[in-house]
C-alpha cells in the first residue's frame, strides 16, 4: 500500500482556546456553601426536565469561588446519563476554572448516591488533581432537596 506524506505546515489545523464573557467579575455569584450552589443550580435547571430525565452539569469556579459558568456535560434518560470526563475538563480548562462543583439530578426524587455516582466522583476527583482543578463538591439534586458529598464527608 502506497502512502503519501504531506509535510506542509499549511495542512495543520490551528487551535484557538477562547473564553468570552459579558459578565463582570463583581456581578458573578459566589459559592459559599452547598446551599448557595444548589440555589444557583435551581435557578438554571429546566423545571420540566428535573423530574423527567437525568442531566449532569458542572459549576465552573474561579479562585474566589465565583461562578464562571455552568456546563451541561450530559443529558440522558430516566435512570442515568453518561459523562465524558475529558469534555468536562475541556470546559474547565477553557474557562480557566480552578474549582468545580459537579451535579446531577435524580428524577426519582431520591438524593442518595448510587455506587456508580461514587465511582464517577472518585474518577473526576483524581483527574482534577492531575490538572490542578479542585473538585469542591458533588451535588445530587431534586426539585425539593439535594445531597452534598462534601457535607456528608464523602468527598
Amino acid at each position: 500500500m502506497e502512502t503519501q506524506e504531506n509535510s506542509s505546515w499549511k495542512t495543520v489545523c490551528e487551535i484557538d482556546l477562547v473564553y468570552r464573557t459579558k459578565v463582570k467579575s463583581s456581578d458573578r455569584p459566589k459559592i459559599t456553601s452547598s446551599r448557595s450552589a444548589y440555589a444557583i443550580l435551581m435557578e438554571c435547571w429546566d423545571p420540566g426536565k428535573i423530574e423527567f430525565l437525568e442531566q449532569f452539569k458542572v459549576l465552573l469556579l474561579n479562585q474566589a469561588n465565583k461562578v464562571l459558568g455552568i456546563y451541561e456535560a450530559s443529558s440522558g434518560g430516566i435512570a442515568g446519563t453518561v459523562v465524558d470526563i475529558r469534555l468536562l475538563f475541556a470546559a474547565a480548562l477553557k474557562t480557566g476554572a480552578v474549582g468545580i462543583i459537579i451535579t446531577h439530578n435524580h428524577p426519582s426524587g431520591n438524593t442518595m448516591p448510587s455506587e456508580a455516582d461514587k465511582i464517577l466522583t472518585r474518577k473526576i476527583l483524581h483527574a482534577g488533581e492531575l490538572l490542578d482543578i479542585k473538585l469542591l463538591d458533588h451535588l445530587i439534586v431534586t426539585s425539593e432537596s439535594y445531597y452534598s458529598f462534601t457535607d456528608e464527608g464523602v468527598l
